[in-house]
This record gives C-alpha cells, sequence and structure tokens, in this order.
C-alpha cells in the first residue's frame, strides 16, 4: 500500500519540483530581484515541511542580538492567521498588540517570550515590513522566521536547521515526502544547526553528513532542546498575571496534546523528563482550537485515566479563552548549544561586519 501511495504520489513531487527549481534559477539569474537592506539580516529556515525547532532558535538569536544593545526585529508570515493579507505588528518590542489569530500562533509566543527584547511583525510582504520597522522602530537587527525560500530578501547569515529525528525528509520531495527542496540545496546555508539532538542516536555521524551535504561550506552546530519549565495554564498569561512561574507539583498521569510541526518529539521530550503520559492527541500544525476540541481531549483524558492535560507554549497562547475541566500544564522549552560561544561569535560576528 506504501509502494502504491509513493507511485501515485511521484508526479507531483516532480511537478512541485520543477517549479521551485525554475523559481530558484530566476533568482539566481538575476531576473527575480533580490533585495538588500542596509541592516543585517539573519535567516532561519529548514529544508524540510514541519517542525524543526525553528522557534527556540529564533527566541536564542534575538535574546543574543538584543543583550549586545540591538533593536531586534523578527519578521514571519505568521502562519495560522486569520487574514494572511493583513500586516500585523503583533509586538512593538514593548508592548504585545495582537492575538495568536491575528498575528499567528508562533508570532504571539515569540511576541510574549521576547517582550522588551525584540518586535514581532506578521506580514507575507517581509520586505516591505522591515523597511517599515527601520523607519517606524528604528530596527537594527532582523531576524527571518522561516527564511530558507524566502529568496527575495537577501541575508546576511543563512541558518540552515535539521531535525535530528528526521533530517532528510524521506528522501523525497512533497507531497511524496517531506522535503520542501533537494538536499542539494543545503549549499545555500552558511550555518546548520541540527536541532533536538538529545533525541537521536549518533549525532557525529548527522554531522557528518550534514557537512557532507553543505560542500563543507557550512558550519555544522548541536542543539538540544531543555525543560525551562512547566507551568499551569493558567500561570502562562502573562498579561493577566504577570509571569509565569515553576509549578511544584503536577498531578500524573497526564494527557498530553499540541498542534505542532512534530508532535511526536513534543511527547517523546516530555517522556524523557520522566513524566508519564497516558494518552496523546496530534493535531494539525497551527490548528486553532475550538471548546469543542477541547471538550474531546478532556473526554479521552479522563477515559485512559489521566489526572490533568500536558500541552506546548506555542498552544498555550491559544488556550486561554476555553474552558478545562481538568488541570493543564505547559512544558516551556528553551534551546542550549553544545558550542554556545561559538555560536554567540558567529552571529556577533555578522552584525559587527555589516553594521560598520
Amino acid at each position: 500500500m506504501l509502494q502504491l501511495r509513493d507511485f501515485a504520489l511521484a508526479p507531483f513531487s516532480v511537478a512541485y519540483g520543477a517549479v521551485g527549481g525554475a523559481r530558484r534559477v530566476l533568482y539566481r539569474a538575476g531576473v527575480l530581484p533580490v533585495e538588500r537592506l542596509a541592516v543585517p539580516i539573519v535567516s532561519v529556515g529548514n529544508i524540510t515541511a514541519g517542525g524543526t525547532g525553528k522557534t527556540p532558535l529564533v527566541e536564542w538569536l534575538a535574546r543574543a542580538a538584543a543583550s549586545e544593545g540591538r533593536r531586534v526585529c523578527i519578521l514571519t508570515r505568521g502562519y495560522g492567521r486569520a487574514d494572511v493579507t493583513r500586516r500585523v505588528i503583533v509586538s512593538d518590542g514593548e508592548q504585545v498588540l495582537a492575538e495568536a489569530r491575528e498575528g499567528g500562533d508562533e508570532s504571539r509566543l515569540l511576541a510574549e517570550k521576547l517582550r522588551g527584547l525584540a518586535a514581532v511583525i506578521s506580514d507575507a510582504n517581509r520586505v516591505e515590513a522591515a523597511r517599515w520597522a527601520m523607519e517606524n522602530l528604528r530596527s537594527d537587527v532582523f531576524i527571518l522566521d522561516d527564511g530558507f525560500q524566502h529568496l527575495r530578501l537577501a541575508r546576511d547569515l543563512n541558518i540552515l536547521t535539521l531535525d535530528a529525528t528526521d533530517p532528510w525528509g524521506g528522501m523525497s520531495l512533497l507531497p511524496r515526502g517531506r522535503l520542501r527542496e533537494p538536499l542539494g540545496e543545503m549549499k545555500r546555508a552558511d550555518l546548520i544547526v541540527i536541532t533536538r539532538a538529545e533525541l537521536a542516536g549518533d549525532i557525529e555521524h548527522l554531522r557528518a553528513r550534514a557537512e557532507t551535504l553543505c560542500g563543507g561550506r557550512a558550519a555544522v552546530l548541536i542543539a538540544r532542546t531543555k525543560t525551562l519549565c512547566i507551568t499551569s495554564l493558567a500561570a502562562t498569561n502573562i498579561e493577566t498575571t504577570g509571569g509565569a512561574h515553576q509549578t511544584d507539583s503536577i498531578p500524573e498521569p497526564l494527557a498530553a496534546f499540541c498542534a505542532i510541526g512534530n508532535p511526536q518529539a513534543f511527547f517523546a521530550h516530555a517522556r524523557r523528563e520522566g513524566l508519564t503520559i497516558n494518552h496523546t492527541r496530534p493535531f494539525a500544525d497551527h490548528h486553532v482550537y475550538t471548546q469543542a476540541d477541547i471538550d474531546d481531549c478532556l473526554r479521552e483524558a479522563v477515559r485512559h485515566g489521566a489526572r490533568a492535560l500536558l500541552t506546548t507554549a506555542k498552544d498555550a497562547v491559544k488556550l486561554h479563552a476555553l474552558n478545562f475541566s481538568l488541570p493543564c500544564y505547559v512544558l516551556e522549552v528553551e534551546l542550549k548549544f553544545d558550542e554556545g560561544q561559538r555560536m554567540r561569535d558567529i552571529l556577533n560576528g555578522i552584525i559587527a561586519r555589516r553594521s560598520l
């Protein structure tokens, strides 16, 4: 059955590859213009569809740049928002100005976590959004979220993330596999970050393979997902509580649910933390929850003997208006590099060189 499916989807993958290849050729030939701004641009993206841990990396980069006194702005399309044609200022760098439904769940999460450190703008036209931010927010460093395929805006540091649990996307282009581009396009990367290394086996073999595929032109760094804290859902509503606080005890067993690109990585991480998970419920990435969805989760949780629910910080920003008859907890994570100072040196070097 799987071979039949692969055979049926193969022509669509060929067509997808042809369209993407033609687009890249047009940019390389100068037929489609590439815009270069007067300030440093750092891009974070992936070569596979689905979650690769980009959002924690974007947060890490924003914090690092802000710690050097830079006025940081994150540019994103704002996936999952109600009206993708609008420019939404999710944060001006000081205040959170838009809900997840308006600006996108990841945008809202970044705005909350980086309050006082970075602005966040959701706009499909990231060139014009950047120009607006330079004029109105005095932004002097931009982080382009999900930007590896966004070829219109020139970048000074092109970061490619590889999920250690599924780095190669089944070795086939969408829709047959999960590759957004052929692996040969990894040569465009200036830096490769292997994420979720704690869930992988032979990480050095994966590093060597990445170095080969990028032609040896990119540094390859290893990053791991670490638990920052586990909080109650109510405590994550920064607008009303003033901040999240560590939860002392969590009733177990738990039923875990999420709407992220790689739900199995979240479930695996929770279990590695020693949490007892009796039931899991993945939703489609960027899913907009309804009360009916939560009621279904609650019924399934009770049926499996769970005493509470567990979800991600990305999901939490969409849940505050909904009702829970069981406690709901949020597992918040952060990114840790094996070579954190090297990563800082690469970032600071790029910013300093472009700011001269």
